[in-house]
């Protein structure tokens, strides 16, 4: 059977953004053909974003499947949604505010042509201003993450800091935990044998429960700095900056109930007490900063 890519664009509110990388996609998918002779789908699952993102993909972007949803479903539910309609057996999750560079997509599939042991790979992802995005990370901890979510890993980086990995050097490639979400390859081998996206996450920390189900079943997960992918990072997100830390604390405790508590499940109470805790106290922080003192 030909190889075949199905690539999967979870969209809400990001009508510009999505538009760019369609364009990018139609370069890509041309490279893929002549390189590599592999035929490729798009399909936009449309988390209700009401802004005119369906009619922009139904009037210019014939090629595309779309999946309009009548309501915000999350990301991993939307992205299920697409796995269930999708025919390749590259599947690529990509976001809406990335735009793919030539070449990016056919150097992550030839990485899996000569790799089988690995089951993810990810692109380096470069700022709007072309710098490198930090993008990998050590699996989170309770520890890591009270030290991230408390600011003491900002306070002493070298001390509390590793789950950030911020001695990795981001232009060599290498095996990693968990790369940014915003664009991932694997085939549908691996998602036959590890599993897909959990339902039970809304947005954030779904890949990093996808990625540890993968390594823990023994694949590597690949970070490919000769692929790049420009990543104007959390737009969506940003439209809803408090709910986003809310999910983003829920997230952590559905990963810690899945794969930490075992042994410890007297202290789920108190985990999810802390995080909550936590989570309102970044969202006042948030308030505050967002706060402007009219002269």
């Amino acid at each position: 059977m030909a190889d075949s890519l199905s690539i999967f664009i979870v969209n809400w509110k990001t009508k510009d953004l999505l538009a760019a990388c369609l364009n990018s996609l139609r370069l890509e998918s041309d490279n893929l053909s002549n390189t590599l002779r592999v035929s490729t789908e798009i399909i936009v699952v449309d988390n209700n974003s009401q802004d005119g993102s369906c009619e922009l993909i139904k009037n210019e972007y014939k090629e595309v499947v779309l999946i309009a949803n009548t309501e915000n479903y999350g990301f991993a539910y939307a992205n299920n949604q697409a796995l269930a309609v999708a025919t390749g057996n590259y599947l690529l999750l990509l976001n809406p505010d990335t735009i793919v560079l030539p070449d990016s997509i056919v150097i992550l599939i030839e990485h899996l042509q000569n790799n089988p042991h690995t089951g993810i790979v990810a692109p380096q992802l470069l700022n709007t201003d072309m710098t490198i995005q930090r993008s990998c990370r050590a699996f989170p901890t309770i520890k890591s993450m009270l030290y991230e979510l408390t600011g003491l890993a900002k306070l002493n980086s070298d001390k509390f800091g590793q789950y950030k990995m911020l001695d990795f050097d981001h232009n060599h490639a290498k095996s990693v935990d968990q790369p940014e979400g915003a664009c991932l390859l694997t085939t549908r081998k691996i998602i036959d044998q590890c599993g897909f996206l959990d339902n039970n996450f809304f947005m954030l920390f779904e890949e990093v429960d996808w990625c540890y189900r993968v390594k823990q079943a023994g694949f590597t997960i690949w970070f490919e700095p000769k692929a790049k992918i420009i990543h104007h990072y959390g737009q969506a997100i940003k439209q809803v900056k408090s709910k986003m830390i809310f999910h983003s604390h829920r997230g952590f405790y559905r990963f810690w109930q899945k794969h930490y508590r075992n042994g410890y499940w007297l202290l789920d109470p108190l985990v999810y007490a802390c995080l909550m805790l936590l989570a309102i106290l970044r969202v006042g922080q948030n308030k505050l900063g967002e706060f402007k003192v009219s002269p």
